[in-house]
C-alpha cells in the first residue's frame, strides 16, 4: 500500500440499517469510527445480535490508535464489547456516550480494560496523522457529534447521524456554522447519513411532538404508560415536563432505562424535581390519574417491561381498562411483527394504544432530503460518499447530490469491505478487503455460522426425530429399541402407527447390516436418515432433521 493514501474502509453500515464501523488508514495509523451492532434478521434463528468481522483489523492491531464513538446508540456502540478485547485503543466521546458505553463495559466486566476519554464539541484531537475536530449535531440522542478529520490529503468531513432542526430542544441545534467553515477551509469528501433520504422535506421538531403529547395527557384520566428508547433523554424530559404540567408522578422502567436515566441526570441532560419521581412499587400506591409510567419495549423487544406487561408476567405492573399506552418510537424495519402482537394483546387487556400509525408521537432523528441537500451545500465537497443505510438509500443519496452539483464521477458508493482511497491529486474506488457479519448468540461469538441456522431453520419448520438403540457389540444385534422420539414433527399418540412404522424401517436396516457382517456403524446411521426421510416425506410431506443414537453395549 502507497504510504502516501489514505484509504477509508467500511467494516458495516453500507447496505444495512446499524453494524456501523468505518476505518481511516494512513501509513501506520487505522482510526476508527463507531462499532455498532445489527439486530438479526428473521432467518438468524435464535441468534443475539450480529456485529462487524473485524478480521482485518485484528490483523493490524498494532496500527490501531483510537476509536472515535459518534453517539451512543447501539448501532454505533453496541459493538465495543466485543472489539475491546481484541483491540487495545484509547476511546474518545462525549460524556453520555461514554456514560453509556461504560455501562455496557461493566456488563461485560471489561471497564477496567477501556480507556475511555472524553471529548466536547469544537474540540480537536491528534490520533497519529489525523486531527480530529468534533461538531455538534442534532439527533434522537444527546451528545452527539460529526467529525471534521484533517488527513494529510484533505479534509474529509463525517456527518455522524444528525438531523438540521431550526427549533431545538434543550440546546441540541447542529452547529451549521462549523459545517459551513468546514466549507470555506475546503473539504476533500463528504461522508453523510444516508438513512431517511427517502423522506422528502424537513424533519419535524421535537417541540411539535411535545404538543401532540399534551392533547394526550389533558384527555387521559387513567394511569399513562409511555414506551420509548432508553437512551432518547430528550424525549424523556419532554414527558416529564408535561407529566408535571399535569400533575402526574413519573416512574422509569425497565433495566437499560433506569441506566440511562441515572445517567442523563448525573451529567445534567435530565432533571426531575424529588418529589414527582416514585418508584415503579409505589405505582400502586399512587391515584391512576397521576401516574406516567416510562419503559422501554417500544419496538417489541421479547424480555422488555412492556412485553412483560403485555402478557401479563410483570410483577409490578398489570394492565388494564383505563390505561394509556404510547409508543413514543418509529417502527424499526424487521420489528413490525412483534410490535403488533405487543398492541393486539394490549388492547385485549382493555388498553388504549397509541403508536406512530395513529398519531404523531415520533419524530426522526435522521435528516430529509432538504437537509442532507443543505449539509452538501455548508461542506461543498470535491467528492461524495454516502454512508448509514441499505443500499438503495445510498444509490437515492447518490443522485441526490448530483442534483446539488457533485459530478457522478466523484461520488462514491461503497460497500462494506469496499476501500475508498485518496492521495493528494484524487481519489478512487480500491480493492475488496474480505469483512461480513459475526452472529453472537449467548456466549458463542462468531461459532454460529450458515450450516448451523440452516439446521435451525430445518428444526423449526419440520422438527426432529431421535432414533435410539442400543446394540450388542459382538453381534450386532439390537438388544434395546429402537425407541423414536419426535420433537416438533408429529403429535406421537395421534401418529403412533406412523412410527411403529418408522422402527420396522430402522429394523430391516439393522438386519441387512447383520447379514452383511459389516461393521460401518456411520454407514448405517446414514442409510437409517435416508431411509426415514423417504418414509415421512412420503406418508406426511414433512422432512424432520433425524438423529439416530446407536450405543454399543
Amino acid at each position: 500500500m502507497d504510504e502516501d493514501t489514505l484509504r477509508i474502509i467500511p467494516l458495516g453500515g453500507l447496505g444495512e440499517i446499524g453494524l456501523n464501523m468505518m476505518l481511516f488508514e494512513y501509513g501506520d495509523t487505522i482510526m476508527v469510527v463507531d462499532a455498532g451492532i445489527m439486530f438479526p434478521e428473521d432467518y438468524m434463528l435464535g441468534v443475539d445480535i450480529v456485529i462487524p468481522d473485524i478480521t482485518y483489523l485484528k490483523g493490524k492491531k498494532d496500527k490501531v490508535k483510537g476509536i472515535i464513538l459518534t453517539h451512543g446508540h447501539e448501532d454505533h456502540i453496541g459493538a465495543i464489547p466485543y472489539v475491546l478485547p481484541e483491540i487495545d485503543a484509547p476511546i474518545y466521546g462525549t460524556p453520555f456516550t461514554l456514560g453509556l458505553l461504560e455501562y455496557k463495559l461493566r456488563e461485560h466486566k471489561l471497564v477496567d480494560r477501556a480507556s475511555l476519554n472524553k471529548i466536547a464539541p469544537r474540540e480537536r484531537i491528534d490520533i497519529g496523522p489525523f486531527n480530529v475536530e468534533f461538531v455538534r449535531v442534532s439527533h434522537s440522542v444527546v451528545d452527539g457529534v460529526g467529525l471534521g478529520i484533517r488527513t494529510p490529503v484533505g479534509l474529509v468531513v463525517h456527518s455522524g447521524d444528525f438531523k438540521i432542526s431550526q427549533i431545538p430542544v434543550q440546546g441540541e441545534m447542529t452547529d451549521i456554522a462549523k459545517f459551513a467553515a468546514f466549507g470555506e477551509e475546503g473539504v476533500l469528501a463528504l461522508m453523510s447519513d444516508s438513512t431517511n433520504v427517502e423522506k422528502e422535506g424537513y424533519t419535524i421538531s421535537e417541540k411539535e411532538i411535545g404538543g401532540t403529547l399534551e392533547d394526550i395527557f389533558r384527555e387521559c384520566t387513567g394511569r399513562i404508560i409511555v414506551a420509548m428508547f432508553a437512551s432518547n433523554v430528550i424525549r424523556a424530559q419532554q414527558v416529564v415536563n408535561i407529566a408535571q404540567m399535569f400533575g402526574r408522578k413519573v416512574a422509569f422502567n425497565g433495566r437499560s432505562m433506569l441506566a440511562s436515566v441515572a445517567i442523563a441526570k448525573n451529567l445534567g441532560y435530565l432533571h426531575i424535581p424529588e418529589s414527582q419521581e416514585i418508584t415503579i412499587g409505589n405505582v400502586k400506591n399512587t391515584p391512576d390519574e397521576e401516574v406516567l409510567i416510562v419503559t422501554t419495549g417500544s419496538q417489541g423487544e421479547p424480555m422488555s417491561a412492556l412485553n412483560r406487561m403485555a402478557s401479563g408476567s410483570h410483577k409490578q405492573i398489570k394492565i388494564k381498562p383505563g390505561d394509556t399506552v404510547i409508543l413514543s418510537s418509529k417502527f424499526i424495519p424487521g420489528n413490525e411483527k412483534a410490535i403488533a402482537h405487543i398492541i393486539n394483546r394490549l388492547y385485549k387487556k382493555g388498553a388504549e394504544v397509541i403508536y406512530e400509525k395513529v398519531s404523531a408521537i415520533h419524530v426522526s432523528g435522521h435528516a430529509f432530503q432538504e437537509e442532507l441537500k443543505l449539509m452538501i451545500n455548508l461542506t461543498k465537497p470535491r467528492y461524495f460518499i454516502p454512508i448509514h443505510g441499505e443500499y438503495r438509500h445510498l444509490i437515492r443519496h447518490a443522485h441526490l447530490a448530483q442534483q446539488v452539483g457533485i459530478p457522478e464521477e466523484n461520488i462514491f458508493l461503497a460497500e462494506n469491505g469496499g476501500t475508498v482511497i485518496f492521495d493528494k491529486s484524487r481519489g478512487w474506488l480500491g480493492e475488496s478487503i474480505d469483512t461480513g457479519r459475526i452472529l453472537v448468540d449467548g456466549k458463542g461469538v462468531g461459532d454460529i455460522g450458515t450450516s448451523v441456522l440452516r439446521e435451525r431453520r430445518d428444526l423449526s419448520e419440520d422438527g426432529l426425530v431421535i432414533v435410539a438403540m442400543a446394540v450388542d457389540e459382538e453381534t450386532g444385534i439390537v438388544v434395546q429399541g429402537p425407541d423414536i422420539i419426535s420433537r416438533g414433527f408429529v403429535f406421537e399418540d395421534r401418529s403412533r402407527d406412523i412410527l411403529e412404522d418408522a422402527k420396522c424401517i430402522v429394523l430391516e436396516i439393522i438386519e441387512e447390516r447383520a447379514k452383511k457382517g459389516s461393521d460401518d456403524w456411520e454407514g448405517t446411521k446414514a442409510k437409517i436418515v435416508k431411509a426415514l426421510r423417504r418414509y415421512f416425506f412420503f406418508v406426511i410431506e414433512r422432512r424432520p432433521v433425524i438423529l439416530p443414537i446407536i450405543l454399543e453395549t
